[in-house]
């Protein structure tokens, strides 16, 4: 009997994927871990002769990535992707999140398209080579908390994907090809003052009226950065700057004594997010020492680097051929920059589109499906079968 006989088919693995709960989430009460996804992967990616290694995620409970290899040697082809969801709000959906639906030509359920559909197409798509010699290895790579802090993908070291020379981040793209995205860091800035009396001014020292200078130079530096820098592959060409929320004060007749800033910058392709601090401080300091006030700068999350695959990669033409569409840019944030970093050739492209994402009754449509299948088997025969 083949290898593949005893798999079950795509509907069937999207509909045991959907119905795992793995949400994460910055929000602890909405957090939870992805563990039960990986070993599902795991059950049927062992019978099929990958090596399965399951690698916790340190500090994290009930958190994993799944790393399955097909083959051995150098060089090969990574197809990755994340097994944990956005939270949802179930009283908008029109069916159950956690139970794949099918109506209209669209397969309903959270993870449908963002993106656990994409491990069911993966691993119906291999099928045809499993009983094949393999030149190169092929590689599964699930992943943590991408929709939180991208843990799990902060934590894959050069070892983990045995020096694979391809990868496929397999997010909802319509199967359209990306290879640019920009990278995000989000801030926070707390200014602690005095309050008092609002009556007599000098008895303390306004925290938002620090914070209203903190602003305007913050500002000025959006302004700057955005004509320092330029990208036109993306339909907002520069970095922006986003002033998320406020808070500050607790009534009008008191002075107010602490007033936090939440923030995020969207960096292009070529900017170092490591500056960043530093130009921040900049506006930050000559406010805090004018006005002898406490101004404290902190992450929110952990960086991530925007991400730009060259144009005449040899990976980029691949999938330019094979989808008959030049690659292009998305505005969203990937695992991309990780497995840059880690010396592969990347692009974005997977099933699905990212306006079904993070929203309810999210779907996959039925007919983005064999498109996908056939991609990636003409991706996996180019770069891990023998010719």
């Amino acid at each position: 009997m083949a290898k593949s006989a005893s798999t079950p088919s795509i509907l069937s693995m999207m509909t045991e994927l959907v119905k795992i709960p793995s949400v994460s989430s910055t929000m602890p009460s909405c957090d939870m871990g992805n563990i039960r996804v990986i070993e599902q992967l795991a059950s049927w990616l062992e019978p099929l002769g990958f090596k399965v290694r399951i690698q916790p995620i340190s500090g994290q409970k009930d958190k994993a990535n799944l790393i399955a290899t097909l083959g051995s040697g150098n060089g090969g082809l990574v197809l990755a992707g994340h097994t944990d969801t956005v939270p949802f709000n179930e009283s908008l959906w029109h069916s159950d999140p956690f139970t794949l639906t099918e109506r209209d030509n669209k397969l309903y359920g959270l993870g449908s398209t963002d993106m656990k559909g994409f491990f069911a197409i993966v691993i119906d798509a291999l099928k045809p080579f499993l009983d094949k010699p393999l030149s190169a290895p092929l590689i599964i790579l699930a992943t943590a908390d991408e929709e939180s802090s991208m843990d799990g993908a902060r934590s894959l070291v050069q070892s983990d994907v045995s020096g694979a020379r391809y990868a496929i981040v397999g997010e909802p793209t319509g199967l359209s090809p990306m290879r640019a995205h920009k990278g995000i860091v989000m801030k926070g800035i707390t200014i602690t003052g005095r309050s008092g009396h609002s009556s007599n001014p000098l008895l303390g020292n306004n925290a938002m009226d620090a914070m209203h200078e903190v602003m305007s130079g913050l500002m000025q530096l959006r302004k700057e950065l955005a004509e320092k820098y330029q990208h036109p592959g993306f339909s907002v060409p520069t970095p922006t700057m986003n002033f998320g929320c406020i808070h500050g004060g607790d009534n009008p007749n008191r002075i107010c004594g602490q007033c936090e800033l939440h923030f995020d910058i969207r960096t292009t392709p070529g900017m170092d997010n490591n500056e960043l601090d530093g130009l921040i401080q900049k506006v930050l300091t000559p406010v805090a020492e004018r006005r002898a006030i406490n101004i404290g700068l902190r992450a929110l999350m952990p960086g991530l680097a925007a991400y730009e695959e060259p144009a005449d990669s040899e990976l980029v033409a691949l999938v330019e051929k094979l989808t008959g569409q030049v690659a292009a840019t998305v505005g969203f944030a990937t695992e991309a920059p990780f497995f840059q970093q880690l010396g592969m050739q990347t692009i974005v492209m997977g099933p699905g589109s990212i306006d079904q994402a993070h929203q309810p009754d999210e779907f996959m449509a039925l007919d983005q499906i064999q498109p996908t299948v056939d991609v990636l088997q003409a991706v996996i025969k180019q770069y891990c079968i023998q010719s």
